[in-house]
C-alpha cells in the first residue's frame, strides 16, 4: 500500500513542505529512504522501527520504500522521524485517511516518545498557507509553533497518542497558553546607571543606538569598554512582533531557542571569542548554519579585542555591515541569512594597551604600534560610524556614589529619535539613519553653507574616503534627531566629526 504524510524541512531560515511517501510492498524485508537524505535522516529507520514496535504496533516485515519529495533538496533533520513512522502505519492500515490533513514534526526516541526539534517556528509560519487542519508537534515545541496565529497546534508526547488521535480514539487539545506580551518584556539586569563616569562614551553609545550605527571603542584595559557594550541592548527600542518573529526563527533553526520559549522578546547580544572561525562568525559549514552575525540580527554583535580576530575573519564582515545580510553559496544551493545588527567593537590603543594612559607608560615602538593598527583594514574601519576613545576612569568617579542616567531614561530619548526616523523614511522602506544610501543622504542630510565649509575642511585635512564622508553625515543626522532639530546644524556636524578618532593622525 501507498501513504502520503506531510511534513516540513528547512532551507536557510525558511521552510518548505516535504511529502513523505511510503510504499509497503511484498518482497524481502528492506527499509530504504530516497530523496537525498543526509545522516540524521538515514539513521531514522532504526529509530522508527524501534518506536513503532515499542509503542505496541506491528512493524511490517516487507519491502519499505520512503521517498522524501521534493527529491532534489538535501534533507538533514530528525524531525522527519514522526511523519515517516505515521506513513508506515498508514500504509499498513493502522492509521486512516485523517492523517493526510495535518503536518507532523518530531524526533522519535526508541520507546516512542517524541522529542523537540529545530526550526518549528519557520515550519509553522510557512504551513499557515498550506491549507491544513493543524500542526502536530512535540510538547516542548508547542509554544514556539503557536506563536504563529491562524493554524491550530496540537502538542503530543508519544507516537501512540498521535495514532489514537488520528483513529478518533482520543482527543487532542490545541495549544492555547497565552504568550507574554512583547511590550512587557524589557527587563535587564544591567543598567547604565551602574557605569561610573565615561560621559563621553555613554553619549556616543546613545547616538549609536538612536541611529543604528556601528561603533568602535578604543581604550586601555579596565576602562569599562566591555561594561559599556553589555549595556547597549538596555537602551535599544524593544522588538516589535515582526522583529521578534524573525529573530526567533534564526535561533530556532540554530537550535538555540529555550525550552517552552515561544518568542525571543529581548534584542540579542552576541559576544564571540576572538578565536572564532569564519564559518562561526559569518555562517556556513558543510550543512550551512547561521553564524554569529545572523544570531545577532536585530540586536548587538560585540567584538572585544578586535585586532586579535584573524584578519580574514574580520574582512568577511564587510558584506553584512554593508548589506544587512549574508549570502552563503554552495554548489547545490545558495542561502541568504539576515544580518542586520549593530556592531560594537572594542580594542586597546596599542599592543601593550597603555598608549596615552596617564598612569602607565607605553613601551610599544612606532613599528609595533603601526603593526597593531594595521590589523584593522581601512575598508573595515570605514564601515564603522563612530570611533571613540574611552580613557581610564578617574578614581573620584569610582568612589562617588552618585548614579548616572538610567537605561530607561536614555532609551526614551532613543525611541523618540527612532520614531522621527520611521516617519521620515516611511516611503523608503528604511528604519534607521544608518541604513541610508547615497541618494537618501543627499535628500535628508543637506547642510547649510557653514556646515559644508566645515566638512570640506575636515575631509581635506584628514583625507576622508567617500564612505567616511557619508557616515559623518548620517551620524550628524542622528544627533540632530536626538536634539529635535529638523536640519543638521554646525554643532551636530562638529560632534559627528569628533566621533572619527581613528581618522585623525596617531601620535606615539
Amino acid at each position: 500500500m501507498l501513504a502520503n504524510i506531510l511534513s516540513g524541512a528547512l532551507i536557510g531560515i525558511d521552510a518548505y513542505p516535504v511529502e513523505v511517501e511510503v510504499d509497503v510492498a511484498q518482497g524481502l524485508p528492506q527499509f530504504s529512504t530516497v530523496g537525498l537524505p543526509e545522516g540524521a535522516v538515514k539513521e531514522s529507520k532504526d529509530r522508527v522501527k524501534s518506536a513503532i514496535k515499542n509503542s505496541g504496533y506491528d512493524f511490517p516485515v516487507r519491502r519499505i520504500t520512503v521517498n522524501l519529495a521534493p527529491a532534489d533538496i538535501r534533507k538533514d533533520a530528525a524531525s522527519l522521524d514522526l511523519p515517516m513512522a505515521l506513513g508506515i502505519l498508514a500504509a499498513t492500515g493502522i492509521v486512516g485517511e485523517k492523517a493526510r490533513r495535518y503536518l507532523y514534526m518530531g524526533e522519535l526516541s526508541l520507546d516512542g516518545r517524541i522529542k523537540a526539534v529545530r526550526g518549528t517556528l519557520a515550519v509553522a509560519a510557512a504551513a499557515k498557507d498550506w491549507n491544513l487542519d493543524g500542526l502536530i508537534l512535540p510538547q516542548d515545541n508547542a509554544a514556539e509553533g503557536a506563536a504563529v496565529q491562524g493554524l491550530p497546534v496540537y502538542p503530543v508526547e508519544n507516537l501512540a497518542q498521535v495514532v489514537m488521535f488520528l483513529n478518533d480514539e482520543t482527543a487532542l487539545c490545541a495549544f492555547s497558553e497565552p504568550s507574554p506580551p512583547i511590550t512587557a518584556s524589557l527587563c535587564h539586569e544591567e543598567n547604565f546607571s551602574e557605569v561610573c563616569g565615561q560621559q563621553h562614551a555613554k553619549r556616543a553609545l546613545e547616538v549609536a543606538a538612536a541611529g543604528g550605527h556601528n561603533m568602535l571603542m578604543v581604550g586601555p584595559p579596565g576602562s569599562g569598554k566591555t561594561m559599556l557594550a553589555r549595556r547597549v541592548p538596555t537602551i535599544l527600542p524593544q522588538l516589535d512582533f515582526n522583529e521578534a518573529l524573525e529573530t526567533t526563527k534564526i535561533h530556532s533553526v540554530s537550535g538555540l531557542l529555550g525550552q517552552h520559549e515561544a518568542l525571543i522578546r529581548q534584542r540579542p547580544f552576541r559576544a564571540p571569542h576572538h578565536t572564532i572561525s569564519d564559518a562561526g562568525l559569518i555562517g556556513g559549514g558543510s550543512i550551512p548554519r547561521p553564524g554569529e552575525v545572523s544570531l545577532s540580527h536585530n540586536g548587538v554583535l560585540f567584538l572585544d579585542e578586535l585586532p586579535e580576530f584573524r584578519k580574514n575573519v574580520l574582512e568577511m564582515l564587510r558584506q553584512p555591515l554593508e548589506d544587512g545580510q549574508v549570502v552563503i553559496s554552495r554548489a547545490a544551493l545558495s542561502l541568504t541569512y539576515p544580518a542586520d545588527f549593530m556592531l560594537v567593537a572594542a580594542m586597546n590603543p596599542c599592543q601593550c594597551g597603555f598608549l596615552g594612559d596617564s598612569h602607565h607608560a607605553c613601551h610599544c615602538t612606532p613599528q609595533q604600534l603601526q603593526r597593531y593598527r594595521m590589523r584593522l583594514s581601512g575598508p573595515l574601519l570605514d564601515r564603522i560610524d563612530l570611533h571613540i576613545e574611552v580613557p581610564r576612569v578617574h578614581h573620584q568617579d569610582l568612589i562617588d556614589n552618585q548614579s548616572g542616567e538610567s537605561s530607561e531614561t536614555i532609551r526614551r530619548r532613543v525611541e523618540l529619535a527612532r520614531q522621527v526616523q520611521r516617519e521620515r523614511f516611511h516611503k523608503h522602506q528604511l528604519f534607521t539613519n544608518a541604513q541610508m544610501q547615497s541618494r537618501h543622504i543627499r535628500t535628508f542630510c543637506a547642510l547649510n553653507s557653514e556646515g559644508e565649509q566645515l566638512l570640506a575642511q575636515v575631509t581635506q585635512r584628514l583625507g576622508l574616503s567617500a564612505r567616511s564622508y557619508g557616515r559623518i553625515l548620517k551620524v550628524a543626522r542622528t544627533i540632530a534627531d536626538l536634539s529635535g532639530e529638523q536640519n543638521i546644524l554646525q554643532p551636530h556636524l562638529a560632534e559627528a566629526i569628533q566621533y572619527r578618532s581613528l581618522d585623525r593622525p596617531q601620535r606615539h
